[in-house]
């Protein structure tokens, strides 16, 4: 059984005083992931979401057209921020290895700490129709080509190393970011911090330029 989510366990943490708005929401993608995760998304009725969340129907449809709007969202947040920490870094214009140390850092972090919800949208994601899964496969790849475009700017004008292409940089980040989910455990022996920079220092040293 799902146990009803108080407001202040609502998105994992205490991100101070939410708006009473904001917490329903955020309830509703909690109580969500929690009885997608247990029953799957055919099994999970929007009934069961709102009384695990102990909101409103109205509530709930306030914040979300469905239940396929609602499995979007679990990850739409994610991918919402990451996008937006994505320009804020970009736009500092700082060099390209700091550039990408940072992007790798950020995505490694906010993946990690919204690794159940990544990981059960990934196992549902199929359940999306047409229009909801090239939303996400648009929002993934403006991530995507922001990495590529950054690494082949750089090869061209002799900052990072042609030692693999743009295309294999950013498929092998966003490889291991994507199966971060699958073993990443808030209780084990590595802090989100030192896995990005352990991976970082391994896509930097590839791409170093070497006399």
């Amino acid at each position: 059984m799902v146990r009803e989510i108080p407001p202040s366990e609502a998105s994992g943490g205490d991100p101070g005083p939410p708006t009473a708005d904001g917490s329903v929401r955020a309830r509703v993608l909690d109580a969500a992931v929690e009885l997608f995760a247990q029953q799957g998304y055919d099994g999970t009725s929007v009934a069961q979401v709102v009384a695990a969340a102990g909101v409103a129907k109205g509530g709930f449809y306030h914040h979300f057209a469905s239940k396929e709007a609602l499995l979007y969202e679990v990850y739409g947040d994610l991918i919402t921020r990451q996008l937006a920490a994505m320009d804020e870094i970009v736009a500092r214009g700082a060099p390209p290895a700091e550039t990408l140390r940072e992007l790798i850092t950020d995505l490694v972090a906010s993946t990690a700490a919204s690794a159940r919800p990544a990981l059960v949208f990934w196992r549902e994601m199929h359940k999306l129709g047409d229009e909801r899964t090239e939303q996400y496969r648009r929002e993934r790849r403006r991530y995507h080509d922001t990495v590529r475009r950054l690494v082949r700017d750089a090869q061209a004008n002799g900052e990072f190393a042609r030692s693999a292409s743009a295309d294999t940089v950013a498929f092998t980040i966003f490889g291991v970011v994507n199966e971060l989910p699958l073993w990443y455990r808030p209780t084990g022996r590595k802090r989100p911090a030192q896995l990005a920079a352990e991976i970082a220092d391994f896509v930097l040293a590839a791409l170093a330029v070497r006399p």
